[in-house]
């Protein structure tokens, strides 16, 4: 899992999430604080470890590291969780195979929590099983997960997974006491940002209900992107699931990685029927279950082939039992490679939403110190408040108020009024733009950027422009009050499209 994190871990841009992580990193923290009161408070906590990490070396490959720890980490405790459960060789498969499922590696290069929010997750269940086994470890249990869960709110739903494990063992009454102390104070503790977090659900009323083909994407991610490797891990984890339930009071490897795999992201899919709150990456951490599920299954097709044929008995404890090991484990390589077109493509920029360095790039080729540049929507500010050199010395239009000072991701921009006063006073200005908020057919809500729709089509024309995906950078000159043409000399361009980089052609 590290070595596929690390390769290709510079991909030469940042898209939009990871941009906000550098942008807030980089502030003081009396400056974090004040950001978390008015928005992203459910990432606070990854903010201020990524303040001191960036801190030492600022820069996009340091920015994923802790990302690429984190997927390593979970991958070494899936293999710890199925090796104690199961046996080692189940271990080994599961850990292997989920350092090669796409989902993971993708999460394992991204500057966000949500790979060290899957290592907490993993290692939280870890010592639940330690603890159910020994009766001790459920401080270590209550401290883990409650950091976790600061680190991601959903991560809470790991409760629900470990209770239905609980009850799958049948475990003693003293078992559901420890469990729900340690419970109870991770809920406790959970509560401030879960309040503060609640007054700031408007950021995301971008989402929508998820649908059985969402559920269907979700089930892909995690078996296996590749129809091959696809229906092979979920015939052997239907066939980890055939099996009879352990000694009471004994976890079984099915009932710790079925509810893990299942119950978070069910959970989450049913309640975003009444308040859209699903996205794939915020239940990243019920990964972890679907491998042991298939290893397990796989572990106990080995052992009926065994017992119908003796000659292929080959056992723990037995010569043969590592020629065993061996090929599982060149039967998770086999599945690296039906997905490694995938896995490449993933490490190209291109791949991610958006690529602010291209963006970025685009506009270092055509702005000079000096130019008026006009951000719509306002979060197209990002790009120069993540690559601030291609915008040094321009003069941002709208803004008010600086983002850090402003205590807001994107700086407080000036009221309709302020702002058409000052496009009056421009006989050109560059607009870097989504594609989709410059279609007059969808209007903006945004007092503001109505503002600046409405100037920009009543009082310019379009000039040149260069487009990059989703992202427009275009120069507007002024229109001349008797023809409507451009006051300027300069004459309209045809759009210009930056070339695409290899992974796109």
């Amino acid at each position: 899992m590290l070595a596929l994190g690390l390769w290709g871990l510079d991909r030469g841009g940042m898209w939009r999430d990871e941009a906000v992580t550098v942008q807030v990193a980089r502030r003081t923290v009396p400056q974090i604080w004040r950001l978390l009161h008015g928005i992203d408070a459910v990432h606070g906590l990854y903010y201020l470890l990524m303040h001191e990490v960036l801190a030492l070396h600022p820069g996009e490959v340091v920015l994923r590291l802790p990302s690429v720890c984190g997927a390593a980490a979970t991958a070494g405790l899936v293999a710890a969780l199925g090796t104690r459960l199961v046996r080692p060789r189940v271990g080994l498969w599961a850990g292997l195979l989920y350092a090669v499922t796409p989902m993971a590696g993708h999460y394992a290069q991204e500057g966000r929590s949500y790979a060290l929010v899957a290592a907490g997750a993993t290692g939280a269940t870890l010592l639940l099983v330690h603890a159910v086994d020994t009766g001790r470890a459920w401080r270590a249990y209550g401290v883990l997960l409650g950091v976790t869960c600061w680190l991601h709110e959903f991560a809470v739903l790991l409760l629900l997974a470990h209770a239905v494990t609980l009850a799958a063992a049948r475990v003693p009454a003293r078992v559901w006491r420890s469990w729900g102390f340690a419970a109870g104070a991770v809920v406790l503790a959970l509560l401030p940002l879960v309040a503060v977090s609640h007054a700031q659900s408007a950021q995301l009323a971008w989402l929508t209900a998820p649908t059985v083909a969402t559920a269907q994407r979700l089930l892909s991610s995690f078996a296996g992107t590749a129809p091959t490797v696809y229906w092979t891990c979920l015939a052997l984890a239907g066939a980890g699931l055939v099996r009879r339930a352990g000694p009471r009071g004994k976890v079984t490897c099915t009932g710790v990685a079925l509810p893990l795999a299942v119950l978070p992201p069910v959970v989450l899919m049913l309640a975003s029927q009444f308040s859209p709150l699903y996205v794939d990456r915020y239940v990243l951490y019920a990964l972890s279950g679907a491998p042991l599920l298939v290893a397990a299954g796989a572990d106990r097709v080995v052992g009926a082939l065994g017992r119908f044929r003796p000659w292929a008995g080959l056992r723990v404890g037995r010569p043969g039992s590592a020629l065993l090991a061996l090929a599982g484990v060149l039967a998770v390589a086999l599945a690296f490679v039906h997905q490694l077109p995938l896995l490449r493509q993933d490490r190209l920029a291109s791949h991610r939403p958006d690529d602010l360095a291209a963006v970025s790039r685009a506009a270092g080729r055509h702005l000079r110190p000096g130019d008026p540049v006009l951000f719509l929507p306002s979060s197209m500010r990002g790009t120069a408040l993540a690559y601030p050199g291609a915008f040094r010395g321009t003069r941002d239009v709208a803004l008010a108020v600086g983002a850090p000072e402003s205590g807001t991701l994107y700086g407080v921009e000036a009221g309709p009024d302020a702002l058409r006063r000052r496009l009056d006073r421009l006989d050109r200005v560059w607009v870097v733009a989504e594609r989709r908020t410059l279609d007059l057919s969808r209007p903006a809500h945004d007092p503001t950027e109505l503002a600046k729709l409405d100037v920009l089509g009543k009082r310019f024309v379009p000039g040149a422009q260069v487009v990059r995906h989703r992202e427009v950078i275009r120069l507007y000159v002024r229109r001349t009050p008797a023809t409507g043409t451009p006051a300027t000399a300069a004459p309209a361009s045809p759009p210009v499209s930056v070339p695409p980089s290899p992974g796109q052609r």
